[in-house]
């Protein structure tokens, strides 16, 4: 047997077995017929509750003509009483579950439900679009006073009975398989529901097979690289969502209760449940995976920690929502469970606050590439270049080669400047030229600048910019702006050869550099009496 298969029975069987467990975990208040409790010193020995956990305890035992004492017959049918009772039991187990708890422990009975004084009703039958009742009535017998099914009701067994479904089934078996058995079941509806759940598997795997093979044919015509592997990791979830369906639909052959039933109903919808997070829970693999194989993730390996330390997280949050949701939709009480985590989560939290805080702060810069391993970075007043990026710091060293450590929470929230990102570098200066400068030669040193900055095999062309700016008090004033698309380092080297050309360019043109103070000129005066 295949891996795929073996996982596929072990999933049926968990799912028989969880539904059984579920079953078995019913509600223990809901008592039925053959599963009385012994009432208790508060309960009358001739109340409503001791008669019938009388008779059901002795319809649990098969002592139906015993239990027939407990019938107000009429004439005539005391030969048919045992019959009656056992059919009376069927019928009870089929559509009503009767409540001892709720059933009056007083002699007198309950006296505020509006009937004659010493009549009870315990329940109704449903028959087509109405409903019939289920009485009980004081009676004087020679064993002293009890409560019996009234005649009202014994006269509508038969009709109750020929009127249920599965007539072969109660026909043909024995009387020991159609007794209660544990969580509201009949003994033969326990050996039918392993046999239920293996035929709803084999039709749900057939009826699965052509959508998975429909749905790997669409996949298979996207671009999604990850496309195949969600059908294959998802595929088991086809078989079970059918076997959900069949099992709906087979469900009503079992003849369950009422209680019975809805309980059935809380377990797929518990199932059903935990299918859905199943599926959430692959995809937390699909989703992670598919992450881990972008490019920023296969060169950051701090961030892959991140990410698998982010998976886990999810997928012990979804298997733990998936488990309270299942409790909760089988009726156990999870809310002081709930409570008690609330509380331990918050100590948690507030202790590890920071902790949690970097770790997050650690996924965020991941996610958003802010940084990445060997970048040269400026953040707020500290420049350096990125030498690890931790689960809770980032280490920086700086040209003065020192190492400076900054935690993630506090990193995620500052400016972060990258140099290594940038896809240009400015280029821009202001040169000074003296006043001695002429026209002619400005004009020859702003085309001599351009060529030379357009010559450059990096260069930006769009964007490359030559003024003569401004006249000061101190020089002529040309500014020069451009970008090349290079690296920082490249772009210092590139940077100083430019300048170089620059002083060569205006060297050429027999101009000369300004300084920051002015230039005096003496101009000899001549003698106002001088001799011309």
């Amino acid at each position: 047997m295949s891996f795929r298969s073996r996982r596929s029975w072990a999933l049926g069987l968990a799912f028989f077995v969880g539904t059984s467990a579920a079953w078995a975990q019913a509600p223990k208040s809901q008592l039925a017929p053959g599963q009385a409790a012994a009432p208790g010193p508060q309960v009358a020995a001739d109340s409503p509750r001791a008669s019938l956990a009388e008779f059901f305890a002795l319809t649990r035992k098969g002592k139906y003509n015993d239990a027939a004492a407990f019938l107000d017959l009429a004439a005539g049918q005391e030969a048919d009483g045992g019959e009656l009772a056992r059919r009376l039991q069927a019928v009870l187990d089929r559509y009503l579950w009767v409540d001892l708890d709720s059933v009056s422990p007083l002699a007198e009975g309950d006296e505020q439900d509006g009937l004659p004084a010493g009549v009870d009703q315990i329940g109704t039958i449903p028959v087509g679009d109405r409903a019939e009742p289920v009485r009980i009535l004081r009676k004087e017998t020679p064993e002293g006073r009890r409560w019996v099914f009234s005649h009202s009701t014994t006269s509508r067994i038969d009709g109750w009975y020929e009127s249920m479904g599965g007539l072969w089934v109660r026909s043909h078996l024995p009387d020991w398989w159609l007794r209660v058995g544990p969580a509201k079941l009949l003994r033969w509806q326990w050996l039918a529901l392993p046999l239920l759940l293996m035929v709803a598997y084999l039709l749900a795997r057939i009826i699965a097979w052509p959508a998975r093979k429909l749905t790997a044919r669409l996949v298979t015509r996207t671009k999604i690289a990850w496309s195949d592997s969600v059908v294959k990791r998802l595929g088991i979830f086809w078989t079970l969502l059918w076997m959900w369906i069949v099992l709906q639909a087979l469900l009503p052959w079992l003849e369950l209760s009422p209680a019975a039933e809805a309980l059935a109903q809380r377990c797929l919808r518990a199932i059903a449940l935990l299918t859905l997070f199943g599926v959430l829970y692959r995809a937390v693999d699909l989703f992670g995976e598919g992450i881990k194989s972008a490019s920023w993730a296969l060169g950051n390996p701090s961030a892959r920690s991140a990410l698998s330390i982010a998976m886990r997280s999810a997928k012990v949050a979804v298997v733990f929502l998936g488990a309270i949701g299942a409790f909760i939709e089988l009726g156990y009480p999870v809310a002081s469970v709930l409570a008690g985590l609330g509380i331990g989560g918050l100590a948690l939290a507030l202790a590890a606050q920071k902790t949690v805080e970097n770790l997050f702060g650690s996924v965020s810069l991941a996610a958003d590439e802010a940084i990445r391993l060997g970048d040269t970075v400026r953040i707020e007043n500290v420049q350096g270049t990125v030498e690890g990026i931790g689960l809770r710091s980032t280490r920086l060293r700086t040209p003065e080669r020192t190492l400076i450590t900054i935690p993630n929470g506090l990193l995620a929230g500052l400016r972060i400047e990258s140099l290594t990102a940038r896809d240009r570098m400015r280029f821009a200066c202001t040169i000074g030229l003296t006043y001695e400068t002429t026209s002619a030669q400005m004009r020859e040193v702003l085309a001599s600048f351009e060529r030379i900055l357009r010559a450059e095999a990096k260069i930006w062309p769009h964007d490359v910019s030559v003024r003569f700016k401004d006249v000061t008090a101190s020089s002529l004033e040309v500014e020069v702006v451009a970008w090349f698309q290079t690296t920082w380092e490249d772009f210092t080297v590139i940077r100083q050869d430019v300048l170089l050309q620059f002083l060569e360019a205006v060297e050429k043109a027999g101009a000369s550099l300004a300084t920051s103070t002015p230039t005096i000129n003496l101009v000899p005066v001549k003698p106002p009496n001088a001799a011309e």
